[in-house]
């Protein structure tokens, strides 16, 4: 039987383990992608492991999200990722050169290859006949190391694309009916594949568009196959050497199977506070709006850019409006602006802010208090804008230009004039000023990491005790994401190498009280949480992971886990449980104590065990999902200690 394209990626990849759905298996990774809000953490985590240089056939260090420079916090972990990047061997992109995903699908994206990154949205760069993942940052460390990335073996969700999107429609539209379909967690441990003879009307930016939010659908990655449009793309950028076909096999078959026609798609959009909450935008019409932002790596491409320019020339926004513009690289911008769409945006009103990540995390761009802002961006995640009472939705660039035209949602099909024509430069810039390259091994022997003051090494992690009394300390519901954990934003992010200051931002948008109470009880033993469905579903920051062990948490209880946070909940030495019986959920109350006794043995026997609940007189069930390899570092207290003794014995 033939294989798919993404059988075949893994296939070639494949270390340990078996490839049945499920199961873990272990993959070597070619390429890695770390940015500045996980890096810092990244590059702490191989000078602790001892690693002498990187592993991988290029990995590079991105700064894109935290590029406000209020103070000295960012600028100074600026000054160490450069000189970790040398000394490790790592391409380091400058600040300003852009978005993490963009710019590593013009640079270093090759087809056929694997790509492990500490960004969620990594999954982006499938579109060039990759296995691009995301993934927590000591999984990225330990890949650099040269170590088997370890996942569980996913099943492949075929989606047969067919016809030609209309006018006013675009990819992003494809993406947001897959989640009106089908939601934020359906895809766990699948990986989306796209084929059939719509592929060929999506170009490779298009596909970047709808590979980086798979990513909200819970999915492991999405691959496209590496065809005439990839090799096009490539010669571009200057780079048609290093194009391979890869496609699949024409008797290739699927674990699931749907059908997307794009000849059929209307202009979608998702209301807030989930990119899973999509309706089409005639529903929604009407509404006013405070901001329209274009931009971020769910629309990264020239098209997306010079589309918006093209709605708004001659015209001017709303005068209730903020046009945001935030272009996603330094070589897109100057083909912006050589081709007069800087111009049109700055004409009409726009406010142009510098190539990075920006609002899209919160660092700046941030909405009004309760006003509507549409934004090209993944996600509307509550608060990630770095308004707490924010209302985000997501939209495609033709939506967000039509609206900041009218003052409100609008359907972009209802203005008056004919659909732009946007023509792709003729000679499009290739720039590498602001990209440094790996220096030599013997350059890198003499470089000296550079800490600033705001950098504090990761404390030591105790290993996991046999018996422990644990306080509930948090009863959460479905979909708590990571930014609801650790939020991001400029008030937040500028600590992400000082894990004590960055702890106690923790839970704040869930419970402002979390941080005082953890601390009271973290030397008698730490705490436990509780919560429902797609438990830890957003982004792949650690820092959601470890500022809360870092307080005492010691286990998580849920309904279920979304994968990267599962993993790095894992990775920092935190006990991940599931509900066997639902219902246990409705009777854990927030206070409750929960004992654990025994522990160490009862996980050694099976993957499920009971948990007392004192002065209930009830017990509850409970199962994890995790492999050997993961039990024996959770028990030592995480993936850290685990290296360290490999390293030390």
């Amino acid at each position: 039987m033939g294989l798919n394209v993404t059988q075949k990626l893994i296939k070639d990849h494949l270390l340990e383990g078996e490839m049945k759905p499920g199961s873990e298996i272990g993959l070597k990774i070619d390429q890695t992608l770390t940015q500045d809000a996980t890096g810092t953490m990244v590059m702490l985590e191989l000078e602790a492991m001892g690693v002498d240089r990187a592993k991988t056939e290029a990995s590079a260090q991105y700064v894109d999200h935290n590029l406000i420079q209020e103070d000295s916090k960012n600028p100074d972990d600026h000054l160490f990722l450069q000189s970790a990047a040398k000394r490790f061997g790592l391409y380091y992109s400058r600040p300003g050169n852009g978005v993490s995903h963009p710019v590593h699908m013009q640079r270093l994206a090759r087809p056929g290859k694997t790509l492990l990154g500490s960004d969620s949205h990594t999954c982006a760069n499938g579109c060039m006949g990759m296995l691009a993942m995301g993934a927590g940052g000591i999984d990225v460390a330990m890949a650099i190391a040269g170590e088997p990335f370890y996942v569980k073996m996913p099943k492949v969700w075929g989606v047969k694309v067919t016809g030609k999107l209309p006018n006013w429609v675009s990819a992003k539209d494809v993406i947001l009916e897959m989640l009106r379909r089908h939601g934020v967690k359906a895809a766990a441990n699948h990986v989306f594949e796209y084929y059939g003879p719509g592929i060929e009307n999506l170009s490779a930016m298009d596909r970047h568009v709808i590979a980086n939010m798979g990513a909200e659908l819970g999915a492991t990655g999405t691959v496209f196959p590496s065809d005439e449009e990839t090799k096009r793309f490539m010669r571009q950028e200057q780079r048609e050497d290093e194009w391979i076909e890869l496609t699949a096999d024409k008797d290739a078959t699927y674990d699931i199977e749907e059908e997307i026609d794009l000849s059929k798609l209307e202009p979608m959009i998702a209301k807030p506070t989930s990119p899973g909450n999509v309706v089409k935008v005639s529903e929604v019409e009407g509404e006013p709006i405070y901001q329209a932002y274009v931009g971020s790596s769910a629309n990264p491409g020239y098209r997306d850019f010079a589309i918006a320019s093209k709605i708004v020339e001659g015209r001017k926004v709303n005068e209730n409006v903020s046009f945001d513009i935030n272009p996603t690289s330094r070589q897109m911008l100057l083909d912006l602006s050589k081709e007069g769409h800087i111009a049109n945006f700055i004409q009409a009103g726009g406010r142009l802010h510098q190539a990075g990540c920006n609002g899209c995390i919160g660092m700046g761009q941030a909405p009004a208090t309760g006003r509507n802002s549409l934004r090209t961006t993944p996600r509307n995640f509550p608060g990630r804008s770095g308004t707490k009472e924010d209302r985000v939705f997501l939209v495609s660039p033709e939506t967000a230009a039509a609206s900041a035209l009218t003052g409100e949602i609008t359907d972009p099909r209802s203005l008056d004039f004919d659909y732009p024509k946007v023509d792709e430069p003729k000679k499009p810039t290739v720039d590498l000023d602001l990209l440094q390259t790996p220096v030599s091994h013997d350059e890198a022997q003499q470089v000296e990491l550079v800490k600033g003051p705001n950098i504090a090494s990761i404390p030591k992690m105790e290993e996991l005790p046999n018996d422990m009394e644990l306080p509930i300390l948090l009863k959460m519901g479905n979909d708590i994401s990571t930014d609801e954990i650790l939020a991001g934003g400029a008030r937040v992010l500028p600590y992400r190498s000082n894990l004590p200051e960055i702890s106690k931002f923790s839970f704040e948008i869930v419970d402002e009280t979390y941080y005082d109470r953890a601390m009271d009880i973290r030397a008698q033993g730490g705490h436990a949480i509780v919560g429902g469905q797609n438990y830890g579903q957003g982004s792949s920051r650690e820092h959601a992971a470890l500022a809360p062990r870092y307080l005492g948490l010691r286990v998580a209880i849920v309904q279920d886990f979304a994968r990267i946070h599962w993993q790095n909940l894992a990775n920092f030495g935190v006990l991940p449980l599931t509900f066997v019986n639902e219902e246990d959920w409705e009777e854990l109350e927030q206070g409750d104590v929960l004992q654990f006794n025994e522990l160490r043995e009862k996980l050694a026997k099976s993957n499920q065990f009971e948990v007392t609940v004192k002065d209930k007189g009830k017990n509850i069930k409970v199962e994890h999902a995790l492999s050997p390899r993961q039990l024996e570092f959770i028990l030592m207290g995480g993936l850290i200690n685990w290296v360290k003794d490999r390293l030390e014995k």
